[in-house]
């Protein structure tokens, strides 16, 4: 292991590498619970019948969710050697699954769409286009994707545990709730634990907080841990392709959303997980990035075959990076739970909001510190990051935030009259962007 993932060179241990794919896995497993959900519906209907009378159960999508998942992320940890792991994004899959759910898209539509979606990025992989639109952003704007998805993900934080309400604008929450109470006691026991430098300090917090919450009823335990996944539903989601229910309008536009969200979600949590684990060159850039971008893009086309909406590199990582995680060990550490969870889903999923929330928060807090690498005192240079974290946070999406960053950028340097610091291609990627906000 040692030669094979460069354990001494990256400054890391064995054990070091469990407690962060077991912390990185903790802090994902709510995909497990929420993607059947997305697909199938939230409610108590196990099934759904789509418009070409085809069956999907919720039992499908969960096995299916983990088991790629876990397949994903063991190729990233032994291909590229990155402490990164993937699974289903969160925002396609809500968009399709309420189309899915309304009658306006089979589910097999839903996976010509993804499936579309993923050989693009897996033809801009492999011709290095990716590689080349990370290398032409300003490192102003690459320095603050970390700290933009710090305040994203202390913004999930806050809103998953209910310290924070966004429904009718942002209030304080209901501090009389269990829930709420635990979530604060979990953040000063991962703070407190920090600041005397226990390693692993997230995931005992985790821990902690799901046992604390059982006399609470906030940690529901299962009627049993053990449950033999059933593989006869699966059929009906693999390999289900409608292309002809994607003759519409709509369709292109659909596959731009699925295509963008990814593409830049993915550059946005790689370059910011990257910089948390002090992986970035002096030009903010990551040597082998085309890896995870390779492995990512061929994780679209799998999960696509598979019933899976897009497979995308998780911010949660970053929650592993900061347990010490430096290596693919960390990703497949996570692998390994993730295909444990087809046989232990009961077990994984009871971890409450009030568990992995107060970790999100305190890896927010640990991510924003990439701020200081900002130049404020030029406002030109200042602008961009500055408008990255706002649509980022109070927009709820990191390629929303990346999105506008951008455009920000190379806005204020042309009606400044610094029109020639910006790389011939950032004018290029302006147009996609631009559609981005008129279409999404």
């Amino acid at each position: 292991m040692e030669k094979f993932f460069k354990l001494k060179e990256r400054g890391t241990t064995v054990k070091t590498e469990i407690i962060a794919g077991l912390t990185t896995f903790m802090t994902m497993a709510y995909v497990l619970a929420v993607q059947p959900s997305a697909i199938v519906g939230f409610g108590p209907d196990p099934t759904i019948t789509d418009i070409n009378g085809v069956v999907i159960s919720k039992q499908a999508i969960l096995i299916m969710c983990a088991l790629i998942s876990g397949i994903i992320t063991l190729f990233m940890g032994l291909y590229a050697n990155f402490p990164f792991a993937l699974s289903t994004g969160m925002g396609t899959n809500f968009l399709l699954g309420a189309m899915l759910q309304s009658g306006q898209l089979s589910f097999g539509a839903m996976m010509a769409i993804i499936l579309i979606s993923g050989v693009i990025f897996v033809l801009l992989s492999v011709f290095g286009i990716r590689d080349l639109i990370v290398r032409m952003i300003p490192k102003n704007i690459k320095v603050a994707i970390s700290a933009s998805i710090g305040f994203f993900i202390a913004y999930l934080g806050f809103k998953n545990t209910g310290i924070g309400t966004y429904a009718d604008g942002i209030g304080m929450g209901d501090f009389t709730q269990p829930s709420v109470i635990l979530a604060l006691v979990g953040l000063l026991i991962i703070a407190v634990l920090t600041a005397f430098k226990v390693k692993g300090a997230i995931l005992y917090g985790i821990v902690a907080v799901t046992v604390l919450g059982i006399p609470f009823g906030v940690t529901h335990l299962p009627a049993s841990i053990f449950e033999a996944p059933s593989f006869a539903t699966v059929s009906n989601v693999c390999f289900n392709f409608d292309f002809k229910g994607l003759l519409s309008g709509s369709t292109l536009v659909l596959i731009f959303i699925a295509f963008f969200g990814d593409f830049f979600s993915t550059l946005g949590t790689v370059l910011g997980v990257a910089g948390k684990a002090k992986m970035l060159d002096e030009e903010g850039n990551l040597p082998g990035i085309q890896k995870p971008f390779l492995v990512d893009a061929v994780g679209t086309v799998v999960g696509a075959c598979t019933g899976n909406t897009t497979i995308t590199t998780f911010v949660e990582s970053s929650a592993g990076v900061e347990a010490g995680g430096r290596t693919g060990l960390t990703a497949v550490v996570t692998s390994v739970c993730f295909l444990l969870a087809t046989f232990l889903s009961p077990l994984f999923v009871i971890i409450p909001d009030a568990a992995t929330g107060p970790a999100l928060i305190f890896v927010g807090f640990l991510m924003i510190s990439g701020i200081t690498e900002v130049d404020f005192s030029n406002f030109s240079e200042a602008f961009g990051p500055f408008v990255m974290i706002m649509f980022g946070t109070f927009c709820g999406s990191i390629a929303t935030g990346i999105a506008a960053g951008i455009l920000a950028h190379v806005f204020i340097k042309v009606l400044t009259g610094k029109f020639k610091e910006i790389h011939p291609g950032m004018y290029v990627l302006c147009i996609p962007l631009i559609m981005y906000f008129i279409f999404n």
